[in-house]
């Protein structure tokens, strides 16, 4: 809509016309208080909190449901303005409890904000406040009748939000109180994202309450651990006797890609950092066959000598390497590089649960047909096809719900199976069981593919028709189907591509080069381009994939096998004595089956307690920042470049740190005199590449050579830095001639409360589910 001129406490505004006269004040620094509007719900204008004066309306108007026009003139602060919200505050402190020096929302309270702001020092009631009990509604989440403020924020979050209607209004005047779908408790999935809407502390989280405070905190800005959405989650930390812990989770900074989204694995998944079962100390296999307990440096000696001895007599080709999916970026690219170099072999992999190198081969030559996260919210036609959004990448249903809400997004559904984002759908396609390369050939023409299938025609028709097209898939589809699938969108002008992985980094574990047959940016290694200048002692013969080196490691063909990160005795179904010839080492935070059969076990950091970069299954690139740390263990990046070390490799080779390939370093002078001004320049520095690169602990070292030798990570660092994602372009790399593997992709299909390895070491997750699953029996009981 074409902008108008308006004036706000005698300043001139322009804004859209329309626009909310909340939204264009807080878009120009002039803050409205208000308790019940919520950016992106629905208009409530229950609390009265916004009042302003508008010029020739006799009335003091809502700002929250006042839109802007040319000419307007408002005040927004004046006594009768703050009388007016006063005598508002004075009524909601009627019943309030006043124990904010126990509630949790004390020190972020918007209530106790205004209090301090316009008074109501004291009450005009004399009669006994009503006290409630707390409710327990579900082991995450606590309501406190009292604190109540009836904004109905959670109300609009649960229904408009996340399409759940799990609460509602109980009861109407002076006792209307918020009420669960369940009587007593709350049937819902558990997001939490009620708890953060609310102004006040009446809903609070099972994680967090009665625990600290948040000034008692250090508040970290980094990425979710768990699915491939990529969500940007604030960890609140304080300090532990063995390092720092992590007490709460949540983001309403809503700086990141997921906006002020959390699902339950983000906000409450977080306590497995500080399991009793975290491996803290190196183990290493006695000559009983006990694994005991070793000091950092014996076990890096033993592994170095035994890897060194191994390959010097036997060849790099006797030595097995597998990655993981939940690893940084420069982690990734360090182990692939490693074994390429210093262990001088190619057998290296990953387990897969997305075919993402058969999807860059299939987008090879071609530029901007790749969707990013944040092009799900605006997208106005979107196809997606099978898997669950809700319950394995709940970011993309929230966007998807929020695309429909705003936007009226045209989506097209095509599964096997009813899913709950069918109602946001203006058709859906219920397909044969894995009938998803029917769909694709019948989309390309050929009618018999869905002959019987009601509603196909129409369905066909109406993705023909439309101007532009995201299409969203998962691991549905795979190496030829994925071709087939993206020749279709490549001949139709403005359709763009996403395709979904399972795990926090395994978009980035494929892109960094863990496979046997392709390096760094899935350039082959027969044909390595400047990577074969780059890395010394590089072979031009494809390695075994994770489930040949399984295989060969059992015939003892395999003499070691070195695993960071990953389960593969049970994501293969191993048996473990196959293993007993082969000297295996095992990088991991837990004891897994697989490090329980292995000789040296070594205890890494999770995601949380280290720094570096992450790709999400979108391509979109995000900071992780070290928030918590627990004594005795190391990232793996650190522990990679001290076996490297100990083995005799040159670390400069491996690790570009200090004056390498012209990085120059900035000592000070363009710092100015101060601390503080220092401070302020660091992410301009880092962005500028005038940091100095002093470690070879450094993985910002590893991420200048990641974006020197792999084109699609021309990153925006500036951007990047500043705590914001960017884009890769994963089509720029020429991988058409790549053959075809093994069909090896194994999709883990997590739902909202499971995250493989850590979901099962998460407390509060495991107790979701088993919640979760005894409401879904009692259900089926009825």
């Amino acid at each position: 809509m074409a902008d108008v001129t308006f004036t706000v406490d005698g300043k001139k505004l322009t804004a859209p016309a329309g626009t909310l006269l909340i939204d264009a004040c807080r878009k120009a620094g002039i803050e409205i208080p208000a308790f019940c509007y919520y950016p992106g719900l629905s208009l409530q204008a229950a609390c009265r909190m916004c009042v302003v004066r508008q010029e020739k309306v006799p009335k003091l108007q809502t700002a929250c449901t006042t839109t802007v026009a040319e000419g307007q003139s408002f005040t927004t602060e004046s006594p009768e303005i703050a009388q007016a919200r006063k005598a508002t505050i004075e009524l909601l402190l009627g019943n309030h409890p006043l124990d904010c020096p126990v509630c949790d929302a004390g020190g972020e309270c918007e209530l106790q904000d205004m209090t301090f702001k316009y008074g109501a020092g004291e009450s005009l009631y004399v009669e006994a406040k009503q006290h409630r009990e707390e409710q327990k509604w579900s082991p995450a989440v606590y309501f406190d009748r009292p604190r109540c403020i009836l904004c109905y924020r959670c109300v609009r979050m649960c229904g408009e939000g996340m399409d759940v209607w799990a609460l509602g209004i109980q009861n109407r005047g002076a006792t209307s109180t918020i009420a669960p779908n369940g009587g007593d408790h709350l049937d819902c999935e558990q997001c939490g994202m009620c708890i953060d809407a609310c102004p006040v502390g009446a809903l609070t989280s099972d994680t967090y309450r009665y625990k600290t405070r948040p000034w008692e905190m250090n508040h970290v800005s980094t990425v979710c651990t768990h699915c491939g959405d990529g969500c940007k989650v604030t960890l609140g930390v304080r300090q532990a006797n063995d390092g720092a812990e992590i007490i709460r989770a949540d983001n309403r900074d809503k700086s990141g890609i997921n906006g002020d989204f959390l699902c339950a694995k983000g906000r409450f998944g977080f306590d497995f950092v500080e399991s009793a079962d975290r491996l803290t100390k190196p183990l290493v296999r006695n000559a009983q066959g006990k694994l005991e307990p070793a000091t950092w440096e014996h076990a890096i000696r033993v592994v170095a000598a035994k890897f060194k001895e191994i390959r010097d007599s036997k060849g790099g080709s006797s030595i097995g390497v597998i990655g993981s999916n939940t690893t940084t970026n420069e982690e990734n690219y360090l182990l692939q590089k490693f074994a390429r170099t210093v262990l001088q072999t190619n057998n290296i992999d990953h387990v897969r649960s997305t075919d993402y190198a058969g999807f860059a081969k299939a987008l090879a030559g071609t530029t901007g047909r790749t969707a990013s996260l944040r092009d799900t919210e605006t997208a106005k036609a979107i196809l997606l096809i099978g898997g669950n959004p809700t319950e394995e990448h709940p970011l993309l249903a929230w966007n998807l719900r929020t695309n429909f809400r705003h936007n009226q997004v045209r989506l097209y559904i095509a599964t096997d199976s009813p899913i709950k984002l069918e109602r946001q759908a203006i058709q859906s396609l219920l397909l044969p069981v894995e009938g998803y390369e029917a769909l694709t050939e019948y989309l390309t023409g050929n009618d018999a593919a869905l002959d019987g299938v009601e509603g196909a025609a129409g369905f066909r028709d109406a993705l023909h028709a439309e101007e532009s097209l995201l299409v969203i898939f998962g691991e549905e589809y795979r190496g030829p189907a994925i071709e087939t699938l993206v020749k279709w969108g490549l001949g139709k002008e403005g359709v763009k591509f996403a395709y979904l992985g399972d795990y926090a980094n395994s978009r980035g574990a494929a892109d960094m080069g863990l496979y046997p047959d392709l390096l760094p940016g899935y350039v082959p290694v027969a044909s390595p381009s400047a990577f074969g200048e780059e890395y010394a002692n590089l072979s031009a013969a494809a390695g075994l994939d994770a489930a040949a080196m399984l295989d060969a490691a059992g015939e003892g063909k395999l003499a070691a096998l070195y695993i960071v990160g990953s389960d593969p005795i049970t994501t293969y179904g191993v048996d473990p004595t196959a293993l007993k010839n082969t000297f295996v080492v095992v990088q991991d935070i837990f004891l897994t089956p697989t490090a329980a059969s292995a000789d040296i076990v070594l205890p890494s950091a999770s995601l949380y307690e280290k720094t570096g970069t992450l790709t999400n299954s979108y391509g979109d690139v995000q900071l992780t920042k070290k928030a918590a740390d627990k004594a005795g263990i190391k990232p793996d990046f650190e522990i990679i470049v001290r076996l490297a070390g100990a083995m005799g490799a040159d670390v400069k080779k491996l690790v570009p740190f200090g004056k390498t390939n012209g990085v120059s370093a900035d000592m000070g002078q363009s710092r100015g005199a101060q601390s503080g001004e220092a401070d302020r320049h660091a992410v301009w520095l880092r962005a500028q590449g005038l940091e100095p690169r002093l470690s070879p602990f450094d993985p910002l070292a590893v991420l200048d050579e990641i974006e020197r030798l792999i084109p699609s990570y021309k990153l925006d660092r500036l951007n990047l830095f500043g705590g914001n994602d960017t884009s890769t372009e994963p089509g720029f790399v020429p991988v058409s001639s790549i053959v075809s593997a093994r069909d090896l992709v194994l999709p883990a299909h997590e739902g909202l409360f499971t995250s493989g390895v850590l979901g099962a070491h998460t407390a509060a997750l495991v107790e979701l589910n088993q919640y979760q699953n005894e409401a879904v029996t009692e259900a089926a009981a009825d």
